[in-house]
């Protein structure tokens, strides 16, 4: 098990960001890394509240942890606080024994003196099996993902 922390500053205050963290539809245009489309299940968005998302590789040949192409977890939010932290509780619907495992991935947001958010994930307890490398990019592309979303909806104003 390891832990990897990934951070990019977004052009949009915290809450704005905070609200594409929470919200299901945005969570389906932005979680997502580059050549993969994801699906949104369950989405409950309040502690305690499950989720459940599948992420599917675009390429045919694409080796999924769920089987086939895809790449299915489920899980908790076990905190939310609006505006600076989201916390969720999650594993891979897999038979994979090297692939299993909870998981916990915290989002911490830090609003800047010039109204941007520094956006940080912290991902911990990932299986040895998943490199390294693949979490960080994936957690990269999704961040860029997510900047590109929020700040296309919260323009800056003059």
């Amino acid at each position: 098990m390891y832990a990897t922390r990934v951070t990019r500053r977004v052009q949009a205050p915290a809450e704005a960001v905070y609200r594409a963290l929470v919200d299901p539809d945005a969570l389906a245009v932005w979680r997502v890394p580059e050549n993969m489309t994801a699906r949104v299940h369950t989405f409950e968005a309040r502690e305690g509240g499950a989720f459940r998302v599948s992420l599917t590789y675009d390429d045919p040949g694409g080796a999924g942890k769920s089987g086939g192409r895809t790449d299915t977890y489920r899980g908790h939010f076990a905190k939310l606080v609006p505006g600076v932290q989201v916390v969720e509780v999650f594993a891979f619907e897999t038979d994979a024994e090297t692939l299993r495992g909870t998981m916990t991935m915290t989002t911490t947001l830090t609003e800047t003196d010039d109204g941007a958010t520094d956006v940080e994930i912290l991902h911990e307890d990932i299986p040895d099996d998943i490199p390294r490398e693949d979490n960080e990019r994936g957690t990269r592309m999704a961040l860029d993902h997510l900047a590109r979303l929020v700040e296309e909806r919260n323009p800056p104003t003059d």
